[in-house]
Protein backbone atom coordinates (compact mmCIF):
# COMPACT_ATOMS: atom_id res chain seq x y z
CA UNK A 1 0.00 0.00 0.00
CA UNK A 2 1.69 3.41 -0.92
CA UNK A 3 1.23 6.29 1.57
CA UNK A 4 1.89 9.90 1.77
CA UNK A 5 2.00 13.25 3.11
CA UNK A 6 0.89 16.94 1.90
CA UNK A 7 1.34 19.63 3.66
CA UNK A 8 1.12 23.86 2.64
CA UNK A 9 3.85 25.82 3.92
CA UNK A 10 4.08 29.76 4.19
CA UNK A 11 7.47 31.20 3.61
CA UNK A 12 7.64 35.02 4.12
CA UNK A 13 5.51 35.95 1.17
CA UNK A 14 5.55 32.48 -0.91
CA UNK A 15 3.18 29.83 0.13
CA UNK A 16 4.42 26.53 -1.38
CA UNK A 17 3.12 22.70 -0.91
CA UNK A 18 5.10 19.99 -0.22
CA UNK A 19 4.21 16.75 -1.18
CA UNK A 20 6.14 13.17 -0.16
CA UNK A 21 4.36 9.46 -0.93
CA UNK A 22 5.44 6.22 -1.55
CA UNK A 23 5.63 5.06 -4.94
CA UNK A 24 5.00 1.95 -4.31
CA UNK A 25 5.94 -2.09 -4.67
CA UNK A 26 6.79 -1.86 -8.31
CA UNK A 27 9.05 1.16 -7.75
CA UNK A 28 10.50 1.52 -4.36
CA UNK A 29 11.46 5.18 -4.15
CA UNK A 30 9.88 7.61 -1.36
CA UNK A 31 9.51 11.04 -3.16
CA UNK A 32 9.25 14.26 -2.24
CA UNK A 33 8.34 17.67 -4.29
CA UNK A 34 7.76 20.69 -3.18
CA UNK A 35 5.37 23.28 -5.31
CA UNK A 36 5.52 26.69 -5.92
CA UNK A 37 2.43 27.91 -8.40
CA UNK A 38 2.34 24.49 -9.74
CA UNK A 39 5.84 24.69 -10.58
CA UNK A 40 8.32 21.47 -8.75
CA UNK A 41 10.96 23.71 -7.31
CA UNK A 42 12.61 20.85 -5.08
CA UNK A 43 12.67 17.34 -5.49
CA UNK A 44 13.95 14.85 -2.87
CA UNK A 45 13.72 11.16 -3.75
CA UNK A 46 14.98 7.81 -1.35
CA UNK A 47 14.84 4.40 -3.20
CA UNK A 48 13.99 1.65 0.13
CA UNK A 49 14.62 -1.24 -2.57
CA UNK A 50 17.55 -2.55 -0.60
CA UNK A 51 14.94 -2.68 2.31
CA UNK A 52 12.32 -4.48 0.91
CA UNK A 53 13.98 -8.14 1.55
CA UNK A 54 14.64 -7.50 5.20
CA UNK A 55 12.62 -9.51 7.42
CA UNK A 56 12.13 -6.56 9.58
CA UNK A 57 10.68 -4.36 6.58
CA UNK A 58 6.86 -3.75 6.92
CA UNK A 59 4.30 -1.48 6.47
CA UNK A 60 4.44 0.73 9.40
CA UNK A 61 8.89 0.92 8.96
CA UNK A 62 7.79 2.02 5.64
CA UNK A 63 5.21 4.68 6.91
CA UNK A 64 7.57 5.73 9.52
CA UNK A 65 10.16 6.77 6.87
CA UNK A 66 7.88 8.09 4.61
CA UNK A 67 7.03 10.77 7.57
CA UNK A 68 10.49 11.11 8.69
CA UNK A 69 11.55 12.54 5.05
CA UNK A 70 8.54 14.24 5.06
CA UNK A 71 9.32 16.53 7.91
CA UNK A 72 12.78 16.65 6.90
CA UNK A 73 12.02 18.40 4.10
CA UNK A 74 9.12 20.87 5.79
CA UNK A 75 12.34 21.83 8.07
CA UNK A 76 14.67 22.27 5.29
CA UNK A 77 12.62 24.36 3.61
CA UNK A 78 11.27 26.69 6.79
CA UNK A 79 15.35 26.99 8.22
CA UNK A 80 15.77 28.40 4.41
CA UNK A 81 18.37 25.56 3.75
CA UNK A 82 16.58 25.42 -0.08
CA UNK A 83 16.47 28.73 -0.94
CA UNK A 84 19.32 29.32 -3.08
CA UNK A 85 17.97 26.40 -4.81
CA UNK A 86 14.25 27.29 -4.75
CA UNK A 87 15.04 31.24 -6.44
CA UNK A 88 16.99 29.10 -9.23
CA UNK A 89 14.36 26.98 -9.99
CA UNK A 90 11.45 29.76 -9.77
CA UNK A 91 13.12 31.67 -12.93
CA UNK A 92 10.77 33.39 -15.82
CA UNK A 93 9.91 30.46 -17.96
CA UNK A 94 10.04 31.43 -21.57
CA UNK A 95 6.73 32.47 -22.97
CA UNK A 96 7.38 30.29 -25.31
CA UNK A 97 7.94 27.33 -23.34
CA UNK A 98 5.34 28.01 -20.78
CA UNK A 99 2.70 24.97 -21.24
CA UNK A 100 -0.59 24.73 -20.06
CA UNK A 101 -2.85 21.47 -18.95
CA UNK A 102 -6.49 21.26 -19.54
CA UNK A 103 -8.64 18.37 -18.89
CA UNK A 104 -11.10 18.28 -21.79
CA UNK A 105 -13.96 16.08 -19.57
CA UNK A 106 -14.23 18.03 -16.40
CA UNK A 107 -17.77 16.81 -16.29
CA UNK A 108 -17.54 13.00 -16.91
CA UNK A 109 -13.89 12.03 -15.45
CA UNK A 110 -15.13 9.92 -12.74
CA UNK A 111 -17.86 7.01 -13.80
CA UNK A 112 -18.99 4.01 -11.68
CA UNK A 113 -15.56 4.16 -9.94
CA UNK A 114 -13.85 4.46 -12.38
CA UNK A 115 -11.25 7.50 -14.01
CA UNK A 116 -10.62 8.66 -17.41
CA UNK A 117 -8.87 11.25 -18.09
CA UNK A 118 -8.91 12.90 -21.20
CA UNK A 119 -6.00 15.35 -21.63
CA UNK A 120 -4.53 18.00 -23.75
CA UNK A 121 -1.06 20.14 -23.39
CA UNK A 122 -0.79 23.07 -25.39
CA UNK A 123 1.87 25.62 -25.48
CA UNK A 124 0.19 28.89 -23.24
CA UNK A 125 1.45 31.43 -25.87
CA UNK A 126 -0.72 30.36 -28.79
CA UNK A 127 -2.51 26.79 -27.80
CA UNK A 128 -0.49 24.89 -29.84
CA UNK A 129 -0.42 21.50 -28.82
CA UNK A 130 2.51 19.84 -27.61
CA UNK A 131 3.44 16.30 -27.81
CA UNK A 132 5.92 14.16 -25.98
CA UNK A 133 4.91 16.34 -22.78
CA UNK A 134 5.37 13.65 -19.69
CA UNK A 135 1.75 13.99 -17.89
CA UNK A 136 0.75 12.50 -14.37
CA UNK A 137 -2.60 11.61 -12.09
CA UNK A 138 -2.93 10.99 -8.89
CA UNK A 139 -6.03 11.54 -6.46
CA UNK A 140 -4.42 13.94 -3.53
CA UNK A 141 -5.82 11.96 -0.07
CA UNK A 142 -6.60 8.19 -1.45
CA UNK A 143 -5.29 5.66 0.65
CA UNK A 144 -3.14 4.26 -2.72
CA UNK A 145 -1.75 7.55 -3.95
CA UNK A 146 0.81 6.32 -6.72
CA UNK A 147 0.29 8.43 -9.77
CA UNK A 148 -0.83 7.20 -13.12
CA UNK A 149 1.72 8.88 -16.30
CA UNK A 150 1.54 8.75 -19.95
CA UNK A 151 2.82 11.06 -22.73
CA UNK A 152 1.31 13.68 -24.71
CA UNK A 153 0.87 12.29 -28.59
CA UNK A 154 1.67 14.45 -32.05
CA UNK A 155 -2.31 16.02 -31.14
CA UNK A 156 -1.15 16.87 -27.41
CA UNK A 157 -3.81 14.89 -26.23
CA UNK A 158 -3.05 12.36 -23.37
CA UNK A 159 -5.66 9.55 -22.19
CA UNK A 160 -5.67 8.46 -18.86
CA UNK A 161 -7.57 5.61 -17.11
CA UNK A 162 -7.81 3.71 -13.61
CA UNK A 163 -9.66 2.51 -10.65
CA UNK A 164 -10.86 4.82 -8.48
CA UNK A 165 -8.00 3.65 -5.58
CA UNK A 166 -10.09 3.58 -1.76
CA UNK A 167 -10.29 7.16 -0.48
CA UNK A 168 -9.24 9.02 3.21
CA UNK A 169 -11.48 10.98 4.82
CA UNK A 170 -11.12 14.26 4.95
CA UNK A 171 -10.16 17.13 1.64
CA UNK A 172 -9.65 15.33 -1.64
CA UNK A 173 -8.53 16.32 -4.90
CA UNK A 174 -7.69 14.89 -8.66
CA UNK A 175 -4.20 15.86 -9.05
CA UNK A 176 -3.23 16.65 -13.00
CA UNK A 177 0.60 17.56 -13.78
CA UNK A 178 2.11 18.00 -17.17
CA UNK A 179 6.58 18.25 -16.99
CA UNK A 180 8.87 18.95 -19.95
CA UNK A 181 12.31 19.87 -19.34
CA UNK A 182 12.09 23.98 -19.74
CA UNK A 183 7.74 24.08 -18.19
CA UNK A 184 5.27 22.51 -15.72
CA UNK A 185 1.68 22.59 -15.17
CA UNK A 186 -0.66 21.42 -12.62
CA UNK A 187 -4.93 21.54 -12.19
CA UNK A 188 -6.09 20.31 -9.25
CA UNK A 189 -10.05 19.45 -8.75
CA UNK A 190 -11.67 19.01 -5.82
CA UNK A 191 -13.67 15.95 -4.59
CA UNK A 192 -16.13 15.56 -1.34
CA UNK A 193 -14.67 13.11 1.02
CA UNK A 194 -15.29 9.48 0.93
CA UNK A 195 -18.29 10.30 3.52
CA UNK A 196 -20.27 10.39 0.28
CA UNK A 197 -20.36 9.40 -3.16
CA UNK A 198 -17.49 11.48 -4.74
CA UNK A 199 -18.95 13.54 -7.81
CA UNK A 200 -17.20 14.80 -11.15
CA UNK A 201 -14.43 16.95 -10.17
CA UNK A 202 -14.61 20.93 -10.07
CA UNK A 203 -12.07 23.13 -10.79
CA UNK A 204 -10.94 25.38 -7.68
CA UNK A 205 -10.06 28.83 -8.16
Amino acid sequence: MSSGYNTDVQVGDQLFHVQTEDRGPSHPVIDTAIYLQGRVVHRHSTSYEHLTASIEFSEDVLHRRVAEQHRYVLEELRAGALSAEIAQATGPVPPAAAIQVRLLNPKSWLSAGHVSLDIEIVRRLDSEPQPAVEVEASIEGALQNGPRRTTSDQHGRARIEFPLPPLGKGDLALIIRAMTDGAKDEIRFSMRSRRSRPPAGVPQG
